[in-house]
């Protein structure tokens, strides 16, 4: 008997030494030095070398931040994401127990009888049989079958995490462009609202000088178009803040019709953001990091499909009691046992191992390339945001100086009205010059605003991937 279990023994450890070892390893992702388009760039406010906290702090508005911590308790979409993390961390459990013995029980009685007509007849009388079995069976996972289920299984899970945090992140995000774009239709309004008074100022003037002689009824007229069509304009402002307004309710899990937001008119200048080098986007970036996973996952799943080649060793037994009647069950002539091991070998299968194989390293293959194209494009959309945010601050540059110019031209076409050198469509002109570079200085500055969100989301927030579930916290 001892000498059974050291030959099995033995026949195991040289399966395993025979079974397929191969290491995975990261596909290469391009990567470049730093980026190009923050060469020359430099942020109006230097901060450390990374983005401490939660990332909108950097804004440093209470209102919007108030507003984030609401997503994360009461968000929809991402409570989906969360539910799809705790199926993905239950698939790892299951596939862990199938590397443990599975016992099972199927205590049973039943009352037969035999047929006497039967081609070997035994007995005719009726008989009880009573059976309390109890049945364990393991598979020897000596070519990494079930530890390779096992990896797929949890490096997927790990993706899925970063599904999680990508999702949070895009969430996030978007209620950042919503409320800046938001408080930048309460800054045009603002405008709007004082553009109105001075034309209204404006009008009583024109009256005062038409009833005075000074003044022609087309210069009334066109005083009192320009100050309507303002009107309207600052009106039409309420339909684009009312749908963000609901937009935002939305992403914080509040019914529309509950939620309000007192207008702040946009004034502050977006902060600077703490950029780095291309490489860290390959930590930083959660979506990135969900790529990777898939590929090894994909890899683990290879090797699942290489082991489908060599025979499955499974050691069984059973031991329990067998009687025709509930009083002698338990005594020691009632009991049985058997154990012993079983192979089984997949002769022929006219290439079905093989195609599975073939499925499996397409799949890797096609998980690699997602990867690399996922950090292709998180390279493109930090690039595209630090474009746009170098462009778009010399914009707003130039655009202070045609304001400044806008307002001169304003106050001389006023003083030439007043003296009587120049017609009120010189006014209206300068004024629609005026009001007209102030809200594309306001449209800037937003856009400025949604830029510097999307270079944080680009930079992955201040996520990292060292933070992703493991076996040892809480993906098992």
């Amino acid at each position: 008997m001892r000498g059974a279990r050291a030959a099995a023994a033995l026949l195991v450890l040289a399966c395993t030494a025979c079974a397929p070892k191969i290491k995975y390893e990261a596909p290469a992702a391009p990567t470049a030095p730093e980026f190009k388009e923050n060469a020359d760039w430099k942020p109006a406010q230097p901060r450390d070398a990374d983005v401490r906290g939660p990332w909108w702090d950097v804004f440093g508005d209470a209102t919007l931040a108030s507003l984030e911590q609401r997503v994360d308790v009461s968000n929809q979409t991402l409570k989906i994401a969360e539910a799809q993390f705790a199926q993905a961390r239950a698939l790892v459990r299951g596939a862990r127990a199938n590397r443990f013995p599975q016992v099972t029980a199927a205590p049973s009685a039943s009352t037969a009888r035999s047929s006497a007509n039967r081609a070997v007849a035994t007995f005719h009388d009726p008989f009880t049989d009573i059976v309390v079995p109890l049945d364990a069976s393991y598979e020897a996972d000596v070519w990494g079958r079930l530890r390779g289920i096992v990896e797929a299984s949890r490096t997927a899970a790990q993706a899925t995490a970063a599904d999680l945090e990508t999702a949070r992140l895009s969430l996030h995000a978007e209620l950042a462009i919503d409320y800046y774009a938001l408080r930048g239709l309460d800054r045009e309004r603002q405008l709007l609202d004082a553009a109105v008074d001075a034309f209204a100022q404006a009008l009583d003037l024109t009256q005062n000088r038409f009833r005075g002689g000074l003044a022609s009824g087309a210069d009334v007229a066109q005083a009192e178009t320009q100050l309507e069509t303002t009107r309207v304009q600052a009106v039409d402002v309420g339909v684009q803040r009312a749908a963000l307004e609901h937009a935002v309710a939305a992403l914080v899990g509040e019914p529309a019709s509950t939620f309000s937001l007192p207008p702040l008119p946009l004034d502050a200048a977006p902060p600077g953001v703490p950029v780095g080098v291309p490489s860290e986007l390959l930590e930083r970036r959660a979506d990135v990091a969900a790529a990777e996973r898939r590929v090894a996952s994909a890899f683990a799943q290879v090797g699942v499909t290489q082991a489908a080649y060599y025979p499955v060793l499974t050691l069984s037994g059973a031991v329990g009691f067998e009687s025709s009647s509930f009083g002698s069950l338990l005594s020691s002539a009632s009991a049985f046992w058997s154990a012993g091991p079983a192979a089984l070998v997949n002769v022929l299968d006219f290439g079905r191992r093989r195609a599975a194989n073939e499925q499996a390293r397409a799949a890797y293959d096609a998980a690699a390339a997602a990867y690399r194209e996922t950090v292709l494009s998180a390279f493109r959309e930090v690039e595209d945001q630090l474009a746009a945010l170098r462009v778009l601050e010399q914009e707003a540059t130039i655009q202070d100086r045609a304001v400044a110019a806008a307002e001169r031209s304003l106050a001389l076409a006023n003083n030439r009205y007043r003296g009587g050198v120049a017609s009120y469509l010189e006014v209206i002109t300068a004024q629609s010059f005026a009001l007209g570079n102030e809200r594309a200085a306001v449209n800037l500055l937003t856009r400025r605003m949604t830029a510097t969100v999307l270079l944080l989301k680009g930079l992955g927030g201040n996520w990292r991937a060292a933070t992703l579930p493991t076996v040892a916290s809480s993906l098992e």
